[in-house]
């Protein structure tokens, strides 16, 4: 293939006041899928094997939101204006039919985002995720990932001990890596610490009769791992059990980047449910 997550050329949109960074791959035609990203990710922190494979029949759109990476502006500490900076970007590039990818926290902007009429929203796919009160462990999850003095923070993060999960998370790491020109830089407290209040925030506001996940109509693929300790899986049920077009995927012996650790697999569910 051509452009590539590890070639592809940085590119700028201002929206709001904010420059926004971002990535193109993929055909011109078609309906975007736009990429939303984890706690403290940035673009670089994408898996270019599941980007390069589902580029290679749509438009892919991977992008830092305000003040993440190279993009300006402020890390808002809630939800909602996290959420209203990626659908500005999204308006300032012209996009008016989406499919969006949402990872982690990127998950929570993904089913606001599908429940407003801001940007038409066609599908989504949710992975490791949780719903609007759902359970998190985020910062004692963190704590011990770091603890554990690895290689890459990810390994223990991401990945279940087994040394088949270990050695998939070796092999995702060197693969985000691999990208050597205009890498973007690694994020400090000053997009930690808000995103981390956003989290918390999100998990801990009950939502009454899960409101959000009803008002989503779109088509909701929900993948999570079997042993995802930063949210647990049943909030991948919880999801399932409120929306009223949701699929559920568990991924066997993975933890919070299952995605990573079947790449493949995942890129196989993600192109039969965007073309069915």
């Amino acid at each position: 293939m051509g452009v590539t997550l590890e070639t592809a050329p940085t590119h700028y949109v201002e929206a709001a006041g904010i420059q926004f960074a971002y990535r193109k791959l993929g055909p011109e035609s078609g309906v975007p899928l736009v990429f939303l990203q984890h706690f403290t990710g940035t673009m670089d922190a994408w898996d270019p094997h599941v980007v390069n494979a589902l580029a290679v029949n749509r438009p892919v759109i991977v992008f830092n939101n305000a003040g993440v990476g190279t993009s300006t502006g402020s890390v808002p500490d809630n939800i909602e204006q996290m959420s209203i900076d990626a659908e500005d970007f999204m308006v300032a590039l012209g996009l008016t039919e989406v499919d969006l990818l949402g990872f982690s926290l990127g998950g929570f902007l993904a089913q606001v985002i599908a429940t407003r009429s801001t940007i038409k929203v066609r599908k989504l796919i949710v992975a490791g995720s949780a719903p609007k009160g759902g359970e998190e462990h985020l910062l004692r999850v963190v704590e011990e990932a770091f603890a554990k003095n690895a290689r890459d923070v990810r390994l223990p993060l991401f990945f279940t001990p087994s040394k088949s999960s270990q050695a998939a998370g070796e092999a995702f790491v060197d693969r985000a890596i691999a990208r050597r020109v205009e890498r973007d830089p690694e994020s400090g407290d000053n997009v930690s610490n808000p995103q981390a209040a956003a989290i918390i925030g999100w998990c801990a506001d009950k939502d009454d009769g899960h409101a959000t996940l009803r008002a989503i109509k779109q088509p909701t693929l929900i993948v999570h791992g079997s042993d995802d300790t930063m949210f647990p899986s049943i909030n991948a049920y919880e999801m399932f059990k409120h929306m009223s077009n949701g699929t559920l995927i568990l991924y066997p012996d993975s933890g919070h980047g299952a995605l990573f650790q079947y790449p493949d697999t995942f890129v196989a569910h993600v192109q039969t449910f965007l073309n069915a």
